[in-house]
């Protein structure tokens, strides 16, 4: 896997992050989701650097004028609920993608530590030969990526794949390389050390689904 992860750079990217994870900042949700679908467009157009393209002819008022146009058919997945501000903001930027939802949620079978992810709706359209972008905010344990990978498997194969993530552990990272194929391409913001037992990245943010469209029952 080819891993490009932002943290050690100096840019906007750095404010966007900060402020996602302060806890006083955090109390404005639309602050949060605005940032967050910021962050997606910045890793957005660090992505489109790696796409493959054409030149291109176009007309202007007063003559002709070449450009390159990216070829790449995307298709853009993301896990609902947490990845949908991501989503909108990567899709800023890819506004000709076709779009993928899936649902993924822990399940804690005997209220312990240990869970297991489970996806109950996918609505995704043909993936064969295309550009399969996956988003998903928080990559904590991978679990949740796996199994998005083995809901899509029924769609064809695609010809690349990205994933685009906020924040990652060491440990979640290291869980998605060994599961997807090795020319697959991370987009991370910032990877953190620790994750806990039960499976939440520190320092992290806390839950990005929450902070986003508030608490679930």
């Amino acid at each position: 896997m080819i891993i490009h992860r932002f943290d050690s750079e100096n840019s906007l990217l750095n404010t966007f992050m900060a402020e996602i994870r302060d806890k006083t900042i955090q109390k404005d949700p639309m602050r949060f989701r605005r940032n967050i679908e910021r962050i997606g467009e910045i890793l957005a157009y660090e992505l489109s650097k790696t796409l493959d393209y054409e030149t291109v002819v176009i007309d202007t008022p007063f003559g002709t004028k070449k450009s390159s146009q990216t070829i790449d058919s995307l298709v853009l997945c993301s896990v609902l609920r947490a990845g949908l501000p991501l989503h909108h903001g990567i899709l800023n930027y890819f506004d000709r993608a076709e779009n993928a939802f899936i649902s993924a949620y822990r399940h804690h079978p005997d209220g312990g530590d240990d869970f297991e992810v489970i996806v109950k709706y996918l609505a995704a359209p043909s993936l064969q030969g295309k550009t399969l972008v996956l988003t998903d905010p928080m990559l904590a344990t991978g679990k949740t990526l796996e199994n998005v990978l083995k809901a899509l498997s029924g769609h064809g194969a695609p010809k690349k794949i990205h994933i685009i993530s906020v924040i990652g552990s060491k440990a979640g990272v290291a869980h998605v390389q060994e599961i997807f194929p090795k020319e697959t391409q991370l987009w991370i913001a910032s990877i953190d050390e620790e994750l806990t037992s039960k499976g939440y990245i520190v320092p992290g943010l806390g839950d990005a689904g929450d902070l986003s469209y508030g608490e679930k029952l």
